[in-house]
């Protein structure tokens, strides 16, 4: 749809996510409401930045898990070029850390794909008035884990690499650091996310949006 096409008044509305069914959903729903319209769809990151330029719209509609570029790289491509842009996270993952990122990056909500569309839709309308919307499943995990330390990107590069199975030799040949300092970043990694073992860790570590 381009952007002459669309009704000032009515709140324009871009959609991106990868499943066709999602925004089909979303679409049916926005149609119901006559303050709405929906004035463009994307289904990956990177076209949801074409997409932003293009149609300025009032809210977008974003995805975080999405192949190419994903949901976090969108947002802050697109706040960085438009600051004030409005943009409320749908998606499946939860996870305070990656909840904190999104927010960080300058995404205005955060809801779960398990929300109904009629709050969804109240999301959108609350978004206006500078309300920030984040659901209550995920609003509680903030809060458990409110004070804990992040980890730091080295850290997380050997989190991701011991996800994928590499021991600490591989680990540390990989990314040109001894053994010992795998070991040493390893227990670092452990006692930030109270884990009992390695394994433990990369679960805890998806759980809560640390990894993907």
């Amino acid at each position: 749809m381009s952007d002459a096409s669309a009704s000032p008044e009515k709140i324009r509305i871009l959609i991106t996510d990868d499943h066709p069914a999602m925004r089909q959903g979303l679409t049916s729903a926005i149609a119901r409401e006559p303050d709405m319209e929906l004035v463009g769809e994307a289904a990956d990151g990177g076209e949801a930045i074409e997409k932003y330029r293009e149609l300025r719209p009032t809210v977008a509609l974003l995805d975080l898990q999405m192949p190419n570029v994903d949901g976090l790289e969108a947002i802050e491509a697109i706040r960085k070029d438009f600051p004030d842009a409005n943009i409320i996270v749908l998606t499946s993952y939860p996870g305070d850390a990656r909840v904190m990122r999104a927010l960080t990056l300058g995404a205005t909500s955060y809801l779960l794909k398990s929300a109904t569309l009629d709050e969804i839709i109240r999301a959108i309308r609350a978004s206006l008035t500078g309300r920030h919307v984040v659901a209550s499943e995920i609003a509680y995990q903030i809060a458990l884990h409110a004070g804990s330390e992040n980890l730091t990107a080295r850290e997380l590069s050997v989190l991701r690499l011991a996800a994928a199975g590499k021991g600490n030799k591989a680990i540390g040949e990989t990314l040109f650091v001894s053994e010992d300092t795998v070991k040493s970043r390893m227990r670092s990694i452990m006692a930030k996310l109270g884990a009992a073992d390695r394994t433990h860790a990369v679960m805890i570590a998806v759980q809560r949006g640390f990894l993907d």
